[in-house]
Formats: structure tokens, C-alpha cells, sequence
């Protein structure tokens, strides 16, 4: 590329006091810079991307493959190049100048954003965060909105983007272009080609033991992912016009007594299992649970995915987590139509961001701030407690074997501060910002054991509600998180990590049961047994069976192996 001549010769305008940048900006912009090909363009468009916003690329790969050696220097270098000719044949895809211009700065808005996260949160753009993305609300998105992410993609993405448009692009016809643009491409492959066959080796290690890394890479991989959840979502679609029920027929397992049967599911969101308390915690975030009787807790379960978008469906999925795809399981039944196939009145409970698809065929609750609950709904969020406001009311006009699903928001960041009332604030000082970066790790972890410590007062009150009601009523409590949450170990903020590499704060999560008197007796359920199995490790494979399993509900891909209880019950 050159500057125009011109361009050089015409002064730039002065600052004068009391004028601000904004002003001169669009005098700045006024400037034509002239580009001698559209390759070269994409070449220099693509070499600013390498440079500029893959930091977190390039650090995980030097993390993962740099040791002292030529053979290392090799692959890292054709690894630069490999990068360089993809990305600028991306952008030779466009086929008119006009379009290469709007490509290049949309990818720039893209690259800024991918950057951001990646660099701020260790957050990578795969096709499950892209999903989870899509899935949230406005309020979500309103805690990961700070003015550092502005900035940043103002000044990385919107006026890499508006130069874009300052370039001047040969004109030339569409065979000459088509020319140009298939040497280029040919040659660029066979380079890039060469340089992996001189690093071979490295490249096989890279590709098959450190997959996860090229979700990193920006602007392509977020490009890329989003490709690939389209197609996904396509073919989901299409599989799913038809409802597929491979559970078959369902049968109700006798028990003694005539109470109904209540069975509560709480999903939690976002809380690791090691900060909980019942798991050897150091700190009381599970003061009220852990006076509970008959309640026992699980302290090594693997949860399916590492944000709801994936784990939510899955937990409730008749798919281990090997066999789970979102777009699949969207054709297929879930544990809540066999629970209604089986007779049970199913109510789903919502203070979340939706229930991805589980709840589509079950009367739902979505609860939203409105001026009737501004006590428990002040941040254009609900406390958790939202949801037991006529919760007494309900038990006792309960008549039926009823599964109500509680999902909670929990412990979801960034703004973990917003997640309980004031009056839980007992950890300090507490972060009270949603951008991470601003508050210390002290904070940060004092905010989010808040969230965890709101949420065994929350548990706690549903189980007093259902042991007041245990005179007409059996009753079982399950709760389990989506998802875990890191909270700045080895730099890495949230959660959403690729499965392969997420760390175990992501993946492990807190699992526990609390049963009535009447139904440990009713099931001839031995609690101690229970007690004694906590420590095996489990996960949310074994969610559908134990749910099923617990409810007296059996079909043909019921797996007693997987109920949690099945080995326990007398």
C-alpha cells in the first residue's frame, strides 16, 4: 500500500484548546490512501489481524508447542504464514470491490469483539458459545456491556472498519480479477503447504492434542463457528418436524401409601461444585443446608456441557454427554415427556434466560420484573426467591404426582453482585462491577460466594415448604448446576470454554438430594447407603435415569446402572 501524494502534501488539521478529537476524527478520515491490488489489500488487512487481535491465539500456541528448537521456529512461522493466506483468501471471496470493502469491515467489528472476550474473559467464539450467545437475553448481554468492551470495539473494530473505506481498489474487470484472485490462491496453498510439510510432526501434535486453540483464532474461527451452527441448526430443524419417541411405552412402579408425589428439580446456573461448603469448602457458603436431615450431597459430578445453551438440554437428555448434539436432541423426548407420559402434572419455572427447548411441551413460568415484584426484581433481574412466592398455595392444592423445575439463575456473572439481595452480602468487600477487571480476586470470589450462599437459603426454603407439607404429601428435592464458573484462575473469567480444555472449575458441579420421611419410606429408600456412594463420581449422564428412577417412572432406555438411587432402595 501507499499514501496518495496528495494526501502527504495537505496539511493536517490543528488542535486548538477546547477541541475534541471527535471533531478532527472526520477530517482524518477525509484522506484517500491508494492500494495497488486487491491481493495486496487482503494481504495487509489479513497481516493486521494476525498482529493486532490474535494475542490470545498466540499465547495459548507458544503455551502449548514453543520449546527452544529450529523445529519449533519452523512451525511457528509456517503456522504465521498458514494463518496470513487463509484469512486473506476469506476475504478474496468477496467477488467486487465493494463487497471485499463491507467483508473487510465486518470482520474487523468481529475480530474487535472476538479479541475483546478472549483477551478479557479467556472466552473462545466455538459453535457452543455462538449457541449460548444466541440463546441469551438482553439482560445477560446488559452485564457484559462495560465501557472498556465499547472502547475496545470502537477503536479496533468501527474505525479499522470506516478506513476501510478510505482505500482506494484498482479498478479492473471480473476476468482479470478471477485471474489474479486463482494464481494467488494457488500459490498461497502450495507455500503454506510446503511450510507444513517442513513442520509436519508439530502440526500433527497441534491438530490432534491441541484442537481447542484455533477457537481463538480471529476473525476466521468465529466466522467459521457460525457457519457450522447454521448448517447444525439446519439440519436439526429438518430432523425435528417430526417428534421422535425412542423411549417407547411408559410403566409406573407401585409404591405404598396414597400421598401424591412431588418431585422438585433445581437447576442451578453457574455454580462450581468447589466453592460449595457440603464439598469441604473453607468457607459457611451452606450454612442452612448443612443442618438439613436427610439430605445428602454428591462432591464429584462432571457436568455435560460448559454453558447452558448445551448442558441445560443435555441433563435433561436420554444422550450421555458422548452421544448429545443440541440440534439432535431437539427431535427427540426428554425426561419432562416421559414424566407426562408417566401421569405427572410438570411445571417448569423460569427466572432464567428460557429453557432452551426442554420445557416446549410442559406448562411454563417465566418470571420478568413487573411493578408487582420490584421487591424481588430491582436490576431488570429476579432473585431467585421470585420463584417460591406461591409456592405454599401450590403444595396445598397439590392433588396429583406433580415435577415442578426450578431453574435458578443462580450464580450467573459477570455481575454476580446482582445475584442476591443486599442482605447477602456477607462476604466483603464484594465486586460490584461486571467488568471482572476492574475488582480484585478477593472481590471477585467474595461476590460469587454471595451468589452461593443466596442459593442455600433459597434450596433451604423449598425444603421447608415441602416439609411442612409432608403430612399430605411424599416429596424429593434434586439439585444440580448447568454449568461451573472460573473466576480468573490461570487468567480465565465465566465459563463457555471448549469442553477439551475448559478447566475442572467449569465442569464440576454441585449435585444433592433431599428426601421426605414419607418417601425415603414410601421408595424404601437406605439415606446412609446414599451417604456412603456420595463420593463416587458421577455426572449428568446419570441425570434422566435418577430422575426417572426417583419418580417411579421407567421406559425402555431407563438404565438402572445410571439411577444415583437404584442401589440404595431396599
Amino acid at each position: 500500500m501507499r499514501v496518495d501524494a496528495t494526501s502527504l502534501t495537505r496539511k493536517a488539521p490543528d488542535l486548538v484548546p477546547g477541541q475534541s478529537v471527535p471533531w478532527v476524527l472526520p477530517q482524518v478520515l477525509r484522506r484517500r490512501i491508494q492500494c495497488r491490488s486487491e491481493l495486496v489489500f487482503a494481504l495487509a488487512v489479513s497481516a493486521f489481524w494476525l498482529v493486532v487481535y490474535n494475542a490470545a491465539f498466540w499465547q495459548r500456541t507458544f503455551e502449548a508447542m514453543w520449546f527452544p528448537s529450529m523445529r519449533a521456529v519452523l512451525f511457528l512461522g509456517s503456522l504465521a504464514i498458514l494463518v496470513l493466506t487463509l484469512q486473506a483468501i476469506l476475504l478474496l471471496l468477496a467477488p467486487t470491490r465493494r463487497v471485499l470493502r463491507i467483508l473487510a469491515g465486518a470482520l474487523f467489528i468481529v475480530a474487535a469483539i472476538g479479541s475483546y472476550f478472549a483477551s478479557a474473559y479467556g472466552t473462545l467464539l466455538d459453535k457452543d458459545m455462538l449457541r449460548n450467545v444466541m440463546q441469551t437475553d438482553m439482560a445477560e448481554v446488559g452485564g457484559l456491556i462495560t465501557p472498556k468492551l465499547l472502547l475496545h470495539v470502537f477503536v479496533l473494530g468501527f474505525l479499522p472498519a470506516l478506513l476501510v473505506w478510505r482505500v482506494d481498489l484498482p479498478k479492473i474487470s471480473w476476468k482479470a480479477r478471477l485471474r489474479q484472485r486463482v494464481v494467488f490462491i494457488v500459490c498461497a496453498l502450495a507455500v503454506s503447504f510446503l511450510g507444513m510439510l517442513t513442520a509436519s510432526s508439530n502440526y500433527a501434535v497441534f491438530l490432534r492434542e491441541h484442537k481447542p486453540i484455533r477457537y481463538a483464532l480471529v476473525p476466521v474461527m468465529p466466522v467459521a463457528s457460525a457457519a457450522r451452527l447454521g448448517v447444525s441448526r439446519w439440519k436439526g430443524a429438518r430432523a425435528s418436524v417430526a417428534l421422535v419417541d425412542t423411549g417407547g411405552p411408559v410403566t409406573r412402579m407401585a409404591a405404598a401409601g396414597g400421598k401424591p408425589l412431588v418431585v422438585f428439580v433445581v437447576v442451578g446456573e453457574t455454580a462450581r461444585a468447589a466453592n460449595f461448603q457440603l464439598g469441604g469448602y473453607a468457607r459457611a457458603t451452606n450454612p442452612r443446608l448443612s443442618n438439613q436431615e436427610s439430605l445428602v450431597y454428591f462432591g464429584k459430578v462432571s457436568s455435560c456441557g460448559t454453558a447452558t445453551a448445551v448442558s441445560l438440554p443435555c441433563l435433561f437428555s436420554q444422550f450421555s454427554r458422548s452421544e448429545f448434539d443440541v440440534d439432535k436432541e431437539r427431535g427427540h423426548t426428554n425426561a419432562l415427556d416421559v414424566l407426562t407420559k408417566g401421569g405427572f402434572d410438570v411445571e417448569w419455572r423460569d427466572n432464567n434466560a428460557g429453557c432452551k427447548g426442554v420445557c416446549a411441551r410442559v406448562e411454563h413460568i417465566d418470571y420478568k420484573p413487573s411493578d408487582e415484584n420490584r421487591d424481588l426484581c430491582p436490576n431488570g433481574y429476579c432473585y431467585d426467591e421470585i420463584m417460591l412466592k406461591d409456592l405454599a398455595d401450590k403444595l396445598g392444592k397439590i392433588d396429583r404426582d406433580t415435577v415442578i423445575v426450578f431453574h435458578q439463575i443462580g450464580s450467573h456473572g459477570p455481575a454476580y453482585s446482582e445475584r442476591y439481595p443486599p442482605q447477602f452480602e456477607i462476604f466483603k468487600p464484594a465486586c460490584a462491577s461486571s467488568s471482572l477487571h476492574s475488582c480484585t480476586q478477593e472481590q471477585i470470589a467474595n461476590s460469587y460466594d454471595n451468589t452461593i450462599a443466596y442459593t442455600d437459603y433459597v434450596l433451604s426454603r423449598q425444603i421447608e415448604a415441602l416439609r411442612a407439607a409432608q403430612n399430605r404429601l411424599d416429596s424429593l428435592l434434586i439439585y444440580v448446576s448447568d454449568h461451573g464458573e472460573s473466576l480468573g484462575e490461570q487468567g480465565i473469567y465465566l465459563h463457555g470454554m471448549p469442553y477439551a480444555i475448559a478447566p475442572r472449575a467449569q465442569k464440576e458441579v454441585p449435585l444433592l438430594i433431599w428426601t421426605s420421611a414419607g418417601y425415603a419410606q414410601r421408595t424404601r429408600l437406605n439415606l446412609e447407603c446414599l451417604r456412603n456412594s456420595a463420593q463416587q463420581p458421577r455426572s449428568h449422564d446419570n441425570f434422566y435415569h435418577t430422575l426417572l428412577g426417583a419418580a417411579g417412572v421407567r421406559n425402555s432406555l431407563y438404565d438402572e446402572k445410571l439411577d444415583i438411587l437404584k442401589e440404595c432402595r431396599r
